[in-house]
C-alpha cells in the first residue's frame, strides 16, 4: 500500500512538472495571462478526479485578463449579440457591476469561509442585468416596460432593472446534484406510468411536489403541481412537462453545475466555452477562439462537485451543546423541518457522479457527445470529509433542504420579492409581475457564509428567520412564541452548520475540530 501510494505520488509529481514546464515554454516574455495551458478534449480521461479537480481550481482562481479572452465586447451576459453594435464593451465599458463582466475571478465572489463558500454582500450577483449591453444606476437612463406607455399613452419606465442576488456556496453540491437527478427520475417515471384520464401523486423521498393529471385528450393539467418553477411546469398540447429539479441558482433556475458554469464563465467573465458557443468561434468579437475547451469546462465542474460537504461545530462547553441540542428539537417542533429536510437519500449508488448529467439543456455537453465520465464522490482522494453510505446502501445527504421552490413573502409588496421573474420570458407579463418563489435555502455550511437571506440583506440568522412569512409563516409566528432560551438555542443550533476548515476528517466535530459523534448532541 505504501509502494502503491509512492508510485501515484510520483506519476502525479512527474505530470505536475511537465505541466509547469510546458506553461513555462508556451509562454512568452510580457505574456499577462492567468491559464497559459488548456486541458486538451480528452485529457479529462488521462487524469484522476484529484487531479481533474486540482485543475479546475486553477480555472475557478484564476483572474482572467484581457490576453486571454477576457470580456465581451460584442455580447451581452445571456450570449446574445449587444442591441448597440456601435457601442462595444471595451474600456471603459468592458466592466460592469449590473449586467458585467463584473468580476476577474470565480473565487472574487465564491470565497467564505474559503474557495468554492459563498460571498460577502459586496459579491452579490444582479441577475437579468445581463440581458443589457451597459446598465446603470443612472436614474436618467430608463429601461421601458413592456409596451413602453402606460394606460393613457405615457412613457413608463422601470427603474430596477436587475434582481441583486447573495453568492452561495458550491460545497457539497456533487452530492447534491446527485440528489436532484434521482428526485428528477422518480417525478419522471410517475408522470410517464400516468395513463390518459388518471392522477398521480408527484412524491419523491419524501418530498410531496402535488398532483399531475393526465387528460384524457392526451394533454396535461399541471394546476396542482407544487414546488417546481415554471421551467420544470411548462407544458403545451400533448408535450408534458419535465418536472426537472433545478437545485441552482436561488430562483431555481439551472440544473446542473456544468450549466451553472458555463452560464457564469460568459457573464461574469466575458470567457466563451467551445460547448455554449463553438468550436472556432468568436461570438464576442475579442479576436480569441476556443477560450474554454470542454475538458476545461469539464474540470472547472469536477472541482466543484468534488468540494466538500460542509458539517458541524458542536463546542465542548456543555451549556452551549445543551442550547444546540434543544435547538434542533426546537427546530423540528416548530415546523422549520418541512422545508428544511435535515437530510434526503442517496441510494442507488448515487454518489458515482457523471458528467455530463442527463438533463442539461442545449448549449451544455449532452450524454453521448463524449465519454461519460464518472467521479466516486465517496473516494479517499477527494479533500475530506466526504459522506460515505451506510450499512443500508444509503447516504443522507444533510442539506436542511427539500429542493422545492416555496413563497414565504406576504406578497408582491413584500421587499423579500423581486421586481422581475428570472424563470420567465423577458419582457412578458409574468417576468414585469416579478417573483417570490424561491428554492429552500440549503443550511449545511449556512453560519459561516455571510450575510443572509437571498438577497443577502440580513447580517443574522434571526433576522432571516423572522423575515418568513407566507407559507413559512406557521413557523415564524411558533419561533416567536418560544421563550427567549428556545429561540436563542435555535440559533445555535443553526450557528453550529458550518463548512469546516479544510483537512477536517469528521463532519461533526468540536471547537478544535475534534471529532464528536452525533448521538452526543442529538435531541
Amino acid at each position: 500500500m505504501v509502494h502503491r501510494k509512492l508510485v501515484i505520488l510520483v506519476v502525479v509529481t512527474i505530470a505536475a512538472v511537465a505541466v509547469a514546464s510546458y506553461a513555462v515554454a508556451a509562454g512568452k516574455i510580457g505574456q499577462e495571462v492567468a491559464v497559459p495551458v488548456h486541458l486538451q478534449d480528452g485529457q479529462e480521461f488521462q487524469m484522476t478526479a484529484a487531479q481533474l479537480a486540482a485543475f479546475g481550481k486553477t480555472l475557478f482562481t484564476a483572474m482572467w485578463t484581457s490576453q486571454e479572452g477576457a470580456g465581451r465586447p460584442m455580447t451581452k451576459g445571456t450570449g446574445n449579440p449587444i442591441s448597440d453594435l456601435t457601442s462595444p464593451l471595451v474600456f471603459p465599458r468592458n466592466f460592469n457591476r449590473i449586467s458585467g463582466p463584473d468580476t476577474n475571478s470565480c473565487s472574487g465572489c465564491h470565497n467564505k469561509p474559503d474557495i468554492g463558500g459563498g460571498g460577502d454582500i459586496v459579491g452579490n450577483v444582479f441577475v437579468l442585468g445581463q440581458r443589457f449591453d451597459f446598465a446603470t444606476f443612472d436614474p436618467h437612463d430608463p429601461v421601458p416596460t413592456r409596451g413602453g406607455v402606460d394606460e393613457v399613452g405615457r412613457p413608463v419606465f422601470l427603474q430596477t432593472i436587475a434582481d441583486s442576488r447573495k453568492t452561495v456556496g458550491m460545497f457539497g453540491s456533487g452530492y447534491l446534484e446527485m440528489v436532484a437527478r434521482q428526485m428528477t427520475a422518480d417525478l419522471r417515471s410517475i408522470r410517464d406510468s400516468t395513463p390518459p384520464g388518471a392522477s398521480r401523486a408527484l412524491v419523491t423521498k419524501g418530498v410531496s411536489f402535488g398532483m399531475i393529471t393526465h387528460n384524457l385528450d392526451g394533454t396535461w393539467d399541471i394546476s396542482k403541481v407544487v414546488g417546481l418553477p415554471p421551467p420544470a411546469t411548462a407544458t403545451s398540447g400533448t408535450t408534458p412537462p419535465d418536472l426537472i429539479i433545478r437545485p441552482y441558482h436561488q430562483a431555481s433556475n439551472v440544473i446542473s453545475v456544468r450549466q451553472f458554469t458555463n452560464n457564469a464563465f460568459n457573464h461574469h467573465h466575458g470567457i466563451q466555452s467551445e460547448e455554449r458557443f463553438g468550436v472556432g468561434a468568436d461570438p464576442d468579437g475579442d479576436g480569441f477562439v476556443n477560450e474554454l475547451t470542454r475538458a476545461d469546462i469539464t474540470a472547472a465542474t469536477i472541482f466543484q462537485v468534488t468540494l466538500p460537504v460542509p458539517g458541524r461545530v458542536i463546542p465542548s462547553d456543555p451549556e452551549i451543546r445543551n442550547a444546540i441540542r434543544n435547538g434542533a428539537k426546537k427546530f423540528d417542533e416548530i415546523g422549520c423541518s418541512n422545508c428544511h429536510f435535515p437530510s434526503l437519500p442517496l441510494d442507488k449508488q448515487g454518489w458515482i457522479y457523471s458528467e455530463p448529467s442527463p438533463y442539461n439543456p442545449a448549449g451544455n455537453l449532452q450524454v453521448g457527445q463524449a465519454p461519460t465520465l464518472y467521479v466516486d464522490l465517496t473516494d479517499p482522494n477527494l479533500p475530506p470529509p466526504r459522506l460515505r453510505p451506510h450499512e443500508n446502501g444509503v447516504i443522507q445527504i444533510p442539506a436542511f433542504t427539500d429542493l422545492k421552490v416555496h413563497d414565504i413573502t406576504s406578497g408582491p409588496s413584500d421587499p423579500n420579492c423581486e421586481p422581475l421573474n428570472m424563470n420567465r420570458s423577458a419582457g412578458s407579463m409574468g417576468f414585469f409581475a416579478g417573483n417570490c418563489q424561491f428554492i429552500t435555502r440549503k443550511l449545511w455550511g449556512i453560519a459561516n457564509q455571510h450575510s443572509f437571506g437571498h438577497h443577502g440583506l440580513y447580517t443574522t440568522m434571526r433576522e432571516a428567520t423572522l423575515a418568513h412569512a407566507g407559507e413559512a409563516l406557521g413557523s415564524k409566528m411558533a419561533f416567536q412564541s418560544l421563550g427567549a432560551y428556545d429561540q436563542d438555542s435555535v440559533i445555535e443550533f443553526l450557528k453550529s452548520l458550518q463548512i469546516l476548515p479544510a483537512g477536517t476528517r469528521c463532519t461533526v466535530v468540536d471547537e478544535n475540530m475534534k471529532c464528536v459523534h452525533l448521538s452526543e448532541t442529538s435531541p
